[in-house]
């Protein structure tokens, strides 16, 4: 069900020091940088030279979500995303299994595909994305 890690998300305060630091001391390549409006964040994706992928996200005021959420747990590691092929088989497992989930239904994410979250107490702890394939 689960293919592979899509991408890592990290919480940040300053997208603009984040993506310095990611470009400028690390030598990474900033892909792509936008404002998820419906999320509260903004994002900018960092792709290393296997293809692999970390997510910086910024919240976008202090009312949002990531906002609040890095008030509560500090900024570094938010979640992981796994990638899936059918996000509603996937759901539809993981709720009959007694798996507490973020979103009940899908949504549309950052990259424009359908995305739900699994809840950190169902996840020891960690927030965990699933991201539907194209």
């Amino acid at each position: 069900m689960f293919k592979h890690v899509a991408h890592i998300g990290i919480a940040v305060k300053n997208l603009d020091e984040a993506i310095a630091f990611y470009r400028d001391t690390l030598q990474l390549t900033i892909t792509e940088r936008k404002k998820v409006e419906d999320q509260g964040v903004e994002i900018a994706f960092v792709e290393l030279a296997d293809g692999s992928v970390l997510e910086l996200l910024a919240p976008l005021n202090e009312g949002s979500p990531l906002a609040k959420s890095i008030a509560r747990r500090g900024t570094g590691l938010h979640h992981i995303c796994l990638e899936v092929d059918d996000i509603d088989a996937a759901l539809a497992k993981l709720t009959a299994d007694g798996i507490t989930m973020v979103d009940k239904k899908p949504r549309i994410g950052a990259e424009g595909r359908r995305i739900a979250f699994i809840h950190p107490k169902s996840a020891f702890g960690t927030l965990i994305e699933l991201q539907e394939t194209d």
